[in-house]
C-alpha cells in the first residue's frame, strides 16, 4: 500500500512538473517573440523617422531615443518574467546542491533547505566506483569530441571552399538527414555492434564512441557559416605561393577559427559526457567496468528502495558531473557565442 502511495505521489509530482515547465517555455517563448517583434517594429520606425526628418531638415537628423511609458511598463514586465523564468530553471540545479549535502536519511523529501549539512554523500559516492565511471565517461568523450571536431570542420571547410558536382544535394541531404534522432536506428546498431563482438564485452566502449562519431558530418552548417566569414583572398594567396589545401586548413585557416573549434569542440564533448539512453543500450549489460557516470548513476537510484537508500548520494554525483561542464563553458564563452553567432550569419 505504501509504494502504490509513493508511486502515485512521483506520478502527480511528475505531471505537475511537466505542466509547470510547459507553461515556463510557451511564456518563454511568446517574451521572446514578442521582444522581437518590438525591436523590428521600433527599428521600421526608427528609419522611417530618419528618412522623414532628413527630408524635411536638410540633412539634419534628429532621432529622439525617449521610451513611452507603456513601452517601459512593458519592457519591464517581460524582464520580470524572464527573470522568474531563469529562476524556474536554475532551481532544479539547487534543489541537487543541497539535497547532496542533506545529511536526513531517505530519498526525496518536501522541503528544500536540509535540517542537517554534510558531506558524507561525497564521500560515500567516491569509496563506489563512481570514479571508475567518472573515468570511463571523461575518456569516451574527449576521444569522441576530438576526432568529431576535426571530422566536422574539414567537412565544412571542404564544403565551404571547394566546388564539385552534387555539392548542394549533399549538403541538403545531410541537413535533412541529421533532423531524424538517432535512436531511430538503435535496433540496426545494436545488431551490427553484437555481430563485430562490441555488445557486453571489452569492445563495448569503442563501439559506443564508434555510435557517436558515425553522425558527425550532419553537424557541418555552423562551422560551414564560420568559413564563409573568412576571406577566400587568403586561400588564393597561398595557393599562388604552391601551399596545397592540407596546408592551407592546418597552417591558416584553423589559427583564424578559434571560435568556431571551441564552440564544436565543447557540442562534441556535451553529448557523449551526459548521454544515457544510448550509452545503457550498448555498454549496459557489461559489468561494472563499462559502465559510465550517467548508466552507474541512474542504476543507484532505478528502484524504491534504492531511491530511499541512495538518493543524496546520487545527488552528490549528479552535481560532481556537473562541474566540468559547467567550468567549460565559464572559461570558454565569449569563444562559444562567437563561434555560434558567426557561424549563423551565412550558415
Amino acid at each position: 500500500m505504501k509504494t502504490l502511495l509513493l508511486l502515485s505521489l512521483s506520478k502527480g509530482a511528475a505531471t505537475a512538473v511537466g505542466i509547470v515547465l510547459g507553461v515556463v517555455i510557451l511564456l518563454q517563448i511568446a517574451a521572446i517573440v514578442y521582444l522581437i517583434l518590438s525591436r523590428k517594429g521600433s527599428a521600421v520606425s526608427s528609419r522611417t523617422k530618419l528618412a522623414s526628418t532628413h527630408t524635411l531638415r536638410t540633412k539634419k537628423i534628429i532621432h529622439s531615443t525617449r521610451r513611452s511609458p507603456k513601452g517601459v511598463l512593458v519592457d519591464t514586465g517581460i524582464y520580470i518574467l524572464l527573470v522568474i523564468i531563469s529562476i524556474v530553471w536554475v532551481f532544479p540545479f539547487v534543489y541537487l546542491i543541497l539535497c547532496s549535502v542533506r545529511g536526513e536519511s531517505g530519498g526525496m523529501v518536501t522541503y528544500l533547505i536540509p535540517k542537517k549539512f554534510t558531506f558524507d554523500n561525497y564521500v560515500s559516492l567516491f569509496q563506489g566506483d563512481f570514479i571508475h565511471w567518472y573515468i570511463n565517461t571523461l575518456l569516451i568523450a574527449i576521444v569522441v569530441s576530438v576526432i568529431n571536431t576535426m571530422i566536422t570542420l574539414l567537412t565544412a571547410y571542404a564544403l565551404s571552399r571547394m566546388r564539385f558536382k552534387g555539392r548542394t544535394a549533399l549538403m541538403k541531404f545531410m541537413l535533412v538527414l541529421g533532423m531524424f534522432p538517432g535512436f531511430l536506428g538503435m535496433i540496426c546498431i545494436y545488431y551490427l555492434l553484437n555481430a563485430m563482438g562490441m555488445i557486453g564485452s571489452n569492445l563495448s566502449i569503442v563501439g559506443l564512441m564508434l555510435v557517436y562519431i558515425s553522425g558527425t558530418m550532419m553537424g557541418y552548417y555552423v562551422s560551414k557559416g564560420f568559413f564563409d566569414t573568412i576571406s577566400r583572398s587568403l586561400d588564393e594567396a597561398a595557393m599562388i605561393d604552391g601551399a596545397s589545401r592540407a596546408k592551407i586548413f592546418f597552417s591558416i585557416i584553423l589559427p583564424l577559427s578559434k571560435p568556431i573549434i571551441i564552440q564544436t569542440l565543447l557540442g562534441a564533448f556535451v553529448g557523449p559526457w551526459g548521454d544515457y539512453m544510448m550509452a545503457n543500450y550498448i555498454v549496459g549489460r557489461g559489468g561494472s567496468d563499462f559502465k559510465t557516470a550517467a548508466i552507474g548513476l541512474y542504476q543507484m537510484v532505478d528502484t524504491l528502495p534504492e531511491i530511499s537508500e541512495n538518493f543524496t548520494t546520487f545527488c552528490a554525483g549528479g552535481v560532481v558531473v556537473s562541474l566540468l561542464p559547467i567550468i567549460m563553458f565559464f572559461f570558454m564563452q565569449r569563444f562559444y557565442v562567437a563561434g555560434v553567432t558567426g557561424g549563423s550569419v551565412k550558415g
